[in-house]
């Protein structure tokens, strides 16, 4: 299987916003996102996307998307749409102490988060598509991307999707290729970037 993982165009949030699950509006085109990475996808895909907004108007200008929530970012609990300022260094602290574990007040942990995700991408599996794109969020496509490379989790925040531009992975029954990433448009797949 071709798998097509598209972070959503940057949103429409003030810089130092904790905003996992908030539902936010984009800062850009979907629609121009959309045109420049056409050429970069197969001719048919199953495309899946996450529900929340800014993931959901791109998948829309690239098809007809399944929705799922098991591919919204995580969740932040108390802490979405606060300042990291006003969330406090101490909260902050707590998270770093433990990455992987540490659930904000009424939010979820990056542990718990990834279990939905590959949740997800064992349906997938099972759906076996020729070529699949996912439309989310940095923190499902890292939990994607790194399990599927068979990388430790601990190493997953080393992989920075950036917002509207695409990487491939090629699925086998013997592993998994990273073909290549974070590209925005064909003139950057033509020059190997």
């Amino acid at each position: 299987m071709e798998l097509y993982l598209i972070r959503h165009p940057r949103p429409a949030v003030a810089p130092g916003i904790c905003y996992g699950q908030t539902d936010l509006g984009l800062a850009e085109s979907a629609t121009e996102v959309a045109r420049r990475l056409l050429p970069l996808l197969p001719s048919a895909f199953a495309l899946h996307a996450s529900p929340l907004t800014r993931a959901r108007l791109l998948a829309e200008a690239l098809g007809i998307p399944r929705l799922d929530p098991r591919l919204k970012e995580i969740h932040f609990g108390e802490w979405e749409g606060r300042s990291f300022e006003d969330i406090g260094q101490t909260a902050l602290d707590a998270w770093v102490a433990s990455p992987l574990d540490f659930s904000p007040p009424g939010g979820e942990s990056p542990r718990a988060m990834a279990a939905r995700v590959l949740d997800f991408v064992a349906t997938l599996r099972d759906e076996a598509p020729a070529a699949a794109v996912v439309v989310a969020h940095g923190g499902p496509l890292r939990a994607i991307a790194g399990h599927l490379l068979g990388l430790p989790p601990e190493r997953w925040l080393g992989l920075d999707f950036a917002c509207g531009e695409v990487s491939r992975l090629d699925l086998h029954d013997w592993g998994t290729v990273l073909r290549w990433f974070n590209r925005r448009d064909a003139g950057s797949a033509a020059s190997g970037a």
